[in-house]
């Protein structure tokens, strides 16, 4: 069981800088579908990552389409949007035999349109007041829910604990 986050045509670099940070320290792979807001070696980006760009397991996909050819049948897609009926809390992210895959949309436009007719039923939404913004920030959106499904799954492969040669609490 493997999770994935995926930015479709991310424009902010220091969005997906953050992002990439958490995937990261949660054992997550990042997948990225082009095209890009940003090159890859954007100093925003960097910073965004600090110096952990070089444990980033990242794949890139030329498009849309591209990245759903690479499915397989037991892999779990899931779609974040503000318009779903569903909320993220409700879906079960504990089958072992699955892969998990968390697609987040252009923090301009969100996911195609089109895309999301056809696949309305993975469409997850995290709650919100509508009245009071348009969306959450999408780097906080992928923290959200990628530690919603590490709790379901129990945190697999992270410390639940670390002890600290300065720990502020000894």
């Amino acid at each position: 069981m493997t999770n994935h986050i995926v930015l479709f045509e991310p424009l902010m670099p220091a969005n997906t800088g953050n992002i990439a940070r958490t995937a990261t320290g949660t054992n997550t792979k990042l997948h990225l579908i082009e095209p890009l807001g940003f090159q890859l070696d954007d100093k925003h980006l960097k910073r965004a990552g600090l110096d952990y760009w070089d444990t980033v397991d990242i794949t890139i996909h030329p498009n849309l389409e591209a990245f759903m050819q690479t499915l397989a049948d037991t892999d779990e897609l899931f779609l974040i949007s503000k318009f779903a009926d569903r909320s993220y809390t409700q879906a079960n992210y504990q089958q072992q035999n699955h892969d998990y895959y968390f697609m987040f949309g252009k923090e301009t436009t969100g996911l195609p349109e089109e895309f999301m007719q056809l696949h309305r039923e993975l469409a997850l939404r995290i709650p919100q007041n509508d009245q009071n913004i348009r969306a959450l920030n999408l780097s906080n959106t992928a923290a959200i829910v990628i530690y919603e499904v590490l709790r379901q799954q129990g945190f697999p492969g992270l410390e639940m604990v670390h002890t600290y040669e300065h720990d502020k609490l000894k």
